[in-house]
């Protein structure tokens, strides 16, 4: 039987971020959500979440995210991440470079058994900086 953090993890995953589906992001994300990301400020909420997500999908074309592998409790998950997309708009200083680029990361959730109430991703962002070419004290701001 699938769990409930399962079912949400791969929405988010599967439905929010590969097809940007705000409506699934506003169904599944509790309304006081909390989301840290290595790409950006910290969010909340289902709407500060939403922007954050729009302005990687402007930076980054085809933008996906891969579940490697999923490990889930009763109220929480873990996953080891793929992300990948082309370099299509500003990004961390960089212009445009049509190139693809891709790095590893990892998520850990909580839950409320219905929804994600709290979401921490950490990404490899020296891999991105290493592949745009951009200087490593360069960040990326999403707002």
């Amino acid at each position: 039987m699938t769990s409930i953090p399962t079912h949400l993890v791969e929405r988010f995953y599967h439905e929010v971020w590969n097809q940007a589906d705000e409506a699934v992001a506003r169904e599944i994300l509790h309304p006081d959500f909390r989301f840290r990301a290595s790409l950006g400020p910290a969010r909340l909420g289902p709407e500060g979440f939403i922007a954050y997500m729009r302005s990687v999908h402007a930076a980054l074309a085809d933008y996906r995210c891969e579940i490697q592998e999923l490990l889930t409790t009763e109220r929480g998950a873990a996953a080891k991440m793929r992300f990948v997309g082309r370099h299509q708009a500003p990004f961390f200083g960089v212009e445009a470079t049509g190139q693809e680029i891709e790095w590893a990361g990892a998520a850990f959730f909580k839950t409320d058994g219905a929804r994600i109430t709290e979401l921490w991703v950490l990404g490899d962002i020296d891999a991105v900086k290493r592949q745009l070419g951009a200087a490593m004290e360069q960040g990326f701001e999403s707002d």
